[in-house]
């Protein structure tokens, strides 16, 4: 699919300057939900710009100053675990999302949301399910969100290293559970995320498991 139908769909219905904004971190339990909101000169081509999901750790962070250099504007925001705790991880997004567009120098005069979901969304907005494979400016914000996460996990992995977030980012992985059994939750975990890992018995106060084999698994 050309990623530039839709957009130029939208410009020759007279809607000027377009920013994509997409999320990364929704499903991990623990650090921040990182959007980014980017806006591209019109149809221009970026070698192997697709959704982040699809390309590899190298290519994005080849990427990644490519999008930066050639963005007529782009902005990169998080929502912290705490405001995750507080408003939930869907009205967090919204957050982070709103903070990335509200940072743009440039009043674009519509967003294209990732997803199916953009009531929290604060201007003229639109989504566009898929819409990191099909629209070049959803890409390219997805890119700069996914790439900054995982910057930004690599540094909690220094200050908690017995999680090995530099391997999962955060996401759940069995070497993620393995080390909650071991060492307990760190100050960047999502509790609300890690419920149903407790209900199971999996981790007590003081870092003992429980050493029941009818443990639930998350």
């Amino acid at each position: 699919m050309d990623l530039w139908e839709i957009e130029n769909e939208l410009h020759r219905t007279g809607i000027g300057l377009i920013c994509g904004v997409d999320e990364a971190g929704r499903g991990p339990l623990a650090g921040p939900v990182c959007a980014a909101a980017v806006i591209l000169p019109e149809n221009l081509i970026l070698d192997g710009l697709n959704d982040s999901k699809k390309l590899s750790e190298k290519k994005r962070e080849q990427l990644f100053p490519m999008i930066q250099e050639q963005a007529l504007d782009f902005a990169v925001a998080f929502a912290s675990v705490d405001e995750i705790e507080e408003l939930n991880i869907l009205n967090a997004t919204f957050l982070a999302m709103n903070r990335a567009v509200e940072s743009l120098k440039l009043l674009p005069e519509l967003a294209l949301i990732d997803g199916n979901r953009n009531s929290g969304i604060r201007m003229q907005s639109r989504c566009i399910v898929g819409g990191d494979g099909k629209c070049a400016s959803i890409a390219a914000a997805s890119v700069l969100a996914k790439v900054s996460r995982d910057r930004l996990m690599l540094e909690y992995a220094e200050r908690f290293p017995e999680y090995g977030f530099e391997k999962h980012k955060g996401y759940g992985t069995e070497a993620h559970y393995e080390a909650l059994r071991r060492y307990g939750p760190s100050p960047i975990h999502r509790m609300s995320f890690l419920k149903r890992f407790y209900s199971g018995g999996e981790w007590t106060p003081g870092g003992k498991e429980n050493s029941s084999t009818d443990a639930a698994k998350p």
